[in-house]
């Protein structure tokens, strides 16, 4: 089976994928994530842009690309700018519901492109000031939307999670195994006796 090209260098969707037994190399183009869109909108198109951009350099594969943001109030937030900035997300956060959306797109080397969203609500437990700095003075929540990983230390502090917690993560994998089968990908090909 040819790997399928992942448009993202996350260590958590790569994870994820290596986990499903999914074969990928990765191409993490720059794109431009500029968008004015709602979050749920915002991360379809973002993760178009990056298929796209990938299948420019590698139009005979298939490609993955995705894309979270999360929302609290009409606000979206994507990864921290700085230690301060993660601070003011987790207090935004904290004691709160939120929503995460995860955009997926797969690119088939036919030209076919096909796009959907997950959306999660995750509540946090209130938070002290004291754990917010010893948190982000971790580092973990300086690569992530919504500056925490569900996966991690997050963990913590999170009292529900409603969805799917790999659309959390970053990667609905649920959403990819449906959007593979329509895109024509052989995610399962039977090993000869």
């Amino acid at each position: 089976m040819t790997p399928l090209i992942l448009a993202s260098s996350s260590p958590r969707r790569q994870e994820l994928l290596a986990q499903a037994g999914i074969p990928f190399e990765i191409h993490a183009p720059e794109v431009n994530e500029d968008c004015a869109l709602p979050a749920r909108e915002a991360v379809a198109e973002l993760s178009r842009r990056k298929a796209q951009a990938s299948a420019l350099r590698h139009p005979d594969r298939f490609i993955l690309a995705s894309d979270t943001l999360v929302t609290v109030d009409g606000e979206k937030l994507g990864k921290p700018h700085s230690p301060e900035d993660a601070c003011r997300m987790l207090r935004l956060l904290s004691g709160r519901t939120h929503e995460v959306f995860t955009g997926v797109t797969v690119a088939a080397p036919s030209g076919r492109m096909l796009t959907e969203v997950d959306a999660s609500s995750v509540t946090f437990d209130p938070l002290s000031e004291a754990f917010i700095s010893a948190y982000v003075a971790g580092g973990e929540p300086m690569d992530k939307a919504g500056a925490y990983a569900v996966q991690g230390q997050a963990s913590l502090f999170i009292s529900r999670l409603e969805g799917c917690f790999f659309g959390v993560m970053g990667l609905p994998l649920y959403l990819v195994r449906r959007l593979l089968e329509q895109a024509g990908y052989p995610l399962f090909i039977r090993k000869e006796d």
